[in-house]
């Protein structure tokens, strides 16, 4: 893992690290359980980093490693024999998350899971079967909570007779979320759960299920004295009010409701209605609740729910603390109006895909936008920088998103200028020019991701005054998305490369007259205080050439990269190339595809990607 852990480590003058934030030789003279007390207060990868010091530091971190109680991999793609050296250090890991998109077979999870494992998260099993649930169940009898992610290739009856294998086994687990994509058949099939379900079941999360069925397993087991489930989140064909109504009555201590719908048809009548609505008062203990509907699959909304639906489920939501809301194309102002004015512990508030919202909904919102931590509207085409001015006031906002928002225009950067607490902003397609993106440049604030995907309006200019400034945007900029922007070229990557010290993620994708000069740039990156480039995403750069492939193949060039696009590039036609590069960086993963960072929305359909 040296080659992929990035060091946060920073020092004062003359004290234990030096100005480049690495460890000076002086610290070997502490003697080795020292270190390892102040090891312990690291993250993984930082305590990586410190191993590859010195020998002091190795031994240090190898007492540490051990003693580790959770291990996440999900930011590595690691190999079958990557992974088992891994867990072998740190064999007392209670939680355990890894992305398994370069795991070819069970095997390769098989030797990694124990007794000790309660909470277990396997995302990306693309070429895992089901039969890992059969393994999960023999090796790992006291698991708490499992989540886990197939691809959906195989048979339906095989899934159903191994979960409900694996249900016998695991009494003891509170947490269950099972997604299977890459399918359009209902390959989930619940009844394993109404057979066998653990009775100490908590939360429960479902992808890729079907209403109907879900409807008929609820009441079956609502009379079950111990069944008290107080999380459910699913993803499914329809919401309907009988859906709803029965999900309501049936759990009646939920605290967190998800509920997300991909029709591959208008519902029509048994679409959900403000009656539908309405019963959703009836959840007492109900904080997060979430309701959308998916044009994914066919493009509908919830076209009989109105402002009256609305009304009615504002009466009894004063508790929630998270709400989203997605696909209701018939509810106007007045409707979210009173949704977001009536939730007084409001934290989170997110909308999607509602055509009717404007700037109205949020005139006059500075008590609510002083509670609010995630601010989220998306593909609202209403609204314009005036629904953002009263979040100047905010002394709490860490999240805004306001992506397929096309009116947003540089004064929105002037109202959050001032809202320090900003750690994630997202202005994908807004109307900004290169002067916002010079106020944003000159506000204090400690941005770790930025996306202007899409914005036609800024150029090169834009980002050198984003970067220009005193301003500390430089310092904390970790994810940076710039896809999609014709005025991008290499003068803006040349920029990004000295300016941005923290980055770690770049996104290029569609930008055009990017070439291998803004690559050779990349490659002689500064190493800002330990930061490497670990992800990049180059599709459809299709000005790059073959010296492109020249420049990774070097071993000093991007010795952190884990993930790399260049589906639609001439570089796909260099696979030869890549196979050579990923021998030498098993960790490394080469997606020939479209994918966004990490293949997070694709793995379940490709394989074309290069691996070891």
């Amino acid at each position: 893992m040296a080659g992929t852990a990035k060091g946060h480590h920073t020092g004062e003058e003359g004290g234990a690290g030096s100005s480049d934030g690495v460890f000076e030789p002086s610290m070997d003279k502490f003697p080795v359980h020292i270190i390892s007390c102040i090891l312990e207060k690291l993250d993984l990868e930082s305590v990586c980093t410190a191993a590859c010091v010195s020998p002091t530091f190795s031994s240090a971190a190898a007492q540490v490693l051990p003693a580790l109680s959770s291990l996440d991999l999900s930011g590595y793609y690691l190999d079958e024999e990557t992974l088992q050296q891994v867990v072998r250090r740190i064999q007392g890991a209670k939680s355990l998350t890894i992305d398994c998109l370069q795991l070819k077979n069970d095997t390769s999870i098989f030797n990694i899971l124990g007794e000790h494992i309660e909470d277990l998260s396997l995302l990306k099993c693309s070429s895992l079967s089901y039969h890992i649930l059969s393994v999960i169940r023999g090796r790992c009898p006291n698991l708490r909570s499992l989540l886990i992610e197939f691809a959906g290739c195989e048979d339906p009856q095989l899934f159903k007779n191994k979960l409900t294998e694996m249900l016998q086994k695991l009494t003891l687990l509170e947490v269950l979320s099972i997604k299977i994509r890459g399918t359009y058949f209902d390959v989930f099939d619940i009844r394993p759960l109404e057979l066998f379900l653990p009775k100490s079941l908590k939360k429960l999360k479902l992808q890729q299920t079907e209403g109907r069925k879900f409807v008929h397993w609820l009441d079956k087991i609502r009379d079950i004295p111990w069944f008290n489930l107080q999380s459910l989140s699913l993803v499914l064909d329809v919401i309907s009010d009988n859906l709803l109504m029965t999900v309501v009555y049936s759990l009646p201590l939920l605290v967190e409701l998800d509920l997300e719908d991909r029709p591959f048809m208008d519902p029509t009548i048994l679409d959900l209605t403000n009656i539908g609505l309405q019963c959703v008062q009836s959840c007492k203990h109900l904080i997060t609740l979430a309701i959308v509907r998916s044009s994914m699959n066919y493009p509908t909304a919830f076209t009989r729910v109105d402002n009256m639906g609305m009304f009615l489920l504002s009466e009894g939501c004063g508790r929630l603390e998270s709400v989203k809301l997605g696909g209701f194309a018939n509810v106007t102002d007045a409707g979210f109006s009173s949704i977001l004015y009536s939730c007084r512990k409001l934290k989170k508030f997110e909308v999607l895909t509602s055509p009717l919202l404007s700037d109205l909904t949020f005139h006059n919102m500075r008590g609510v936008a002083r509670s609010l931590i995630e601010f989220r509207l998306i593909s609202c085409r209403l609204l314009t920088s005036e629904a953002l001015e009263d979040l100047s006031s905010s002394s709490k906002l860490e999240v805004l998103d306001t992506s397929g928002c096309r009116s947003i225009a540089d004064p929105c950067l002037l109202f959050i200028s001032s809202v320090t607490t900003l750690t994630k902003l997202n202005l994908a397609e807004a109307d900004i020019t290169d002067k916002g993106l010079a106020l944003l440049g000159m506000g204090n604030l400690g941005i770790t991701q930025l996306c202007i995907r899409g914005c036609k309006r800024v150029t090169d200019k834009g980002i050198e005054l984003l970067f220009c400034t005193e301003g500390k945007i430089g310092k904390t900029l970790s994810l940076l998305d710039v896809s999609h922007i014709p005025g991008i070229t290499d003068a803006a990557i040349f920029t990004i490369a000295s300016a941005a010290k923290a980055l770690t993620d770049l996104c290029l994708r569609c930008c055009y007259h990017v070439t291998d000069a803004a690559v050779k740039m990349l490659v002689d990156r500064p190493n800002h205080k330990g930061s490497l480039l670990q992800k990049l995403d180059l599709f459809k750069c299709r000005s790059l050439s073959g010296y492109s492939i020249m420049l990774l193949m070097h071993k000093s060039s991007f010795r952190g990269l884990r993930w790399l696009g260049v589906g639609g590039t001439l570089l796909v036609n260099k696979r030869n190339n890549f196979s050579t590069i990923c021998n030498v960086r098993p960790w490394l993963v080469v997606c020939f595809d479209g994918c966004q960072f990490g293949c997070h929305d694709g793995w379940e359909f490709h394989r074309t990607i290069m691996h070891r």
